[in-house]
């Protein structure tokens, strides 16, 4: 995988969501970002939608580390 596909708190969600459907899943069931409809996605960051969830920096950590291990799929 390389460096620049990685996904990290700084990534886009609507274009993580794009290029790796596989994503929503996660977002939406286990972290309860629901935003992922939301015409926000286009301009918000991971660590922003997270944050206005409630999240803390270790569960949004723990999340982009889990999205990452699902691959990097067109990114």
């Amino acid at each position: 995988m390389k460096s620049r596909n990685k996904i990290t708190k700084n990534t886009i969600i609507g274009e993580l969501i794009e290029r790796n459907p596989k994503t929503v899943e996660i977002l939406t069931e286990k972290y309860g970002l629901h935003c992922v409809g939301c015409g926000m996605v286009t301009m918000e960051t991971l660590e922003m939608g997270a944050r206005a969830h409630g999240m803390t920096a270790k569960e949004i950590n723990r999340m982009v580390a889990e999205l990452n291990k699902l691959g990097t799929v067109g990114l």
